[in-house]
């Protein structure tokens, strides 16, 4: 039977579990924070589009709305790779999982300008959370065959 032990630094694992609930939750805190300013009220998810071509305001908060949204679709799976991974690779993966969360900074800092195609400025992000699967695939290969 193959047995996983946690070490101390399974810790920086944590914490950065911990920075990346406290991205998302920035990411979150944009929106509702954006939402008065831009006009659209509760609970309105997003601005008609039309709005949004004529008003730049509720562009930027659809922009803003998205990022976060986004963020959440692949949060799960990004938090499971991230804390699996972090029991063998106690460094690697929270280092890649600070890649995951600097690359979701520059992704909605690019999105949110008012140009959304500078979303692309964060892709390089995707270097976490492929390392962290990556990471995943070689645990449970080495599990099977131990």
């Amino acid at each position: 039977m193959a047995s996983i032990t946690l070490t101390a630094d399974y810790g920086y694992t944590i914490a950065v579990s911990v920075v990346s609930s406290v991205l998302v939750t920035f990411l979150g805190a944009r929106v509702g924070s954006y939402r008065k300013e831009a006009g659209v009220p509760l609970p309105t998810m997003y601005a008609e589009e039309a709005e949004a071509k004529k008003d730049k305001k509720k562009l930027i908060f659809n922009c803003k709305q998205r990022v976060h949204q986004n963020t959440l679709e692949g949060f799960t799976s990004y938090m499971v790779t991230l804390l699996l991974a972090g029991a063998r690779y106690p460094v690697a993966a929270p280092i890649l999982g600070l890649i995951w969360c600097a690359g979701r900074l520059a992704y909605s800092y690019g999105y949110t300008s008012g140009n959304p195609e500078k979303r692309v400025y964060g892709s390089w992000g995707h270097i976490g959370d492929l390392g962290l699967v990556g990471l995943n695939i070689k645990m449970a290969f080495d599990l099977i065959n131990a």
